[in-house]
C-alpha cells in the first residue's frame, strides 16, 4: 500500500517533530520512516539545525491568529520549497506523486512535505484543524485528523485535566 506523504501524514509528522524534538538527525530519519518516508539522504552539515528551522517556521504556521496569515504564510514557504508535481519510483514499488525534486537533502524534503502537506491538510479539512492545545498550561501541537473537527487537546490526560478545571472552578 502507498500512502501519499502529503496532507494528513505530513501534517502529522510535523507535529510529532514539533512536539518530541529528536535529539539528532539520525532522530529526525527514523521519525520521517515512522511516517512512511521511504527516500534514503545523505547527511548534510547542520542538518538537524536546518530541520528545526523548517519545524520553526512551520509553528509559525501553527500559531497564524488567522486562515488569512496562515495562508499567506504557508505560500510562502511552498513558494521556497516545493518543486513541480513529478511522478517518482524512487524505491522500485510503485509511481507516487512529489512536489520536490529527487535530488533534494532531507531539510529540504521536509520542508516541501510538510508544506504542501499542510496547505493540503488545512485545504481539504479547514483552517482551524491546526492549533495549540487547549489545556493551559499545555502547548502542543495539536493537528486535528478527527470526523467532526472539533479536536482541542493533544490527549485525553490534558482534557480530563481541563474538565477537572473547568468543574472545580464552576463548584468554587
Amino acid at each position: 500500500m502507498h500512502l501519499n506523504p502529503y496532507g494528513e501524514y505530513a501534517v502529522l509528522m510535523a507535529t510529532s517533530l514539533a512536539n518530541d524534538w529528536p535529539a539528532d538527525r539520525a532522530g529526525v530519519e527514523q521519525r520521517t520512516r515512522d511516517f512512511g518516508m521511504t527516500m534514503e539522504f545523505s547527511e548534510g552539515p547542520g542538518d538537524h539545525a536546518r530541520i528545526r528551522s523548517v519545524i520553526d517556521a512551520w509553528l509559525d504556521v501553527v500559531d497564524a491568529p488567522d486562515a488569512a496569515t496562515r495562508a499567506a504564510l504557508l505560500n510562502k514557504q511552498m513558494a521556497a520549497a516545493a518543486a513541480y508535481p513529478q511522478l517518482i519510483d524512487h524505491d522500485g514499488e510503485g509511481w507516487h506523486l512529489h512536489y520536490r525534486y529527487e535530488t533534494t537533502s532531507l531539510p529540504s524534503v521536509l520542508e516541501a512535505v510538510i508544506s504542501v502537506g499542510t496547505a493540503l491538510h488545512l485545504a481539504g479539512r479547514g483552517t482551524h484543524r491546526l492549533g495549540r492545545c487547549a489545556a493551559s498550561p499545555c502547548e502542543r501541537v495539536i493537528a486535528d485528523i478527527t470526523r467532526n473537527g472539533r479536536q482541542r487537546y493533544c490527549s485525553v490526560r490534558c482534557a480530563n485535566r481541563d474538565a477537572v478545571r473547568r468543574h472545580r472552578a464552576r463548584v468554587s
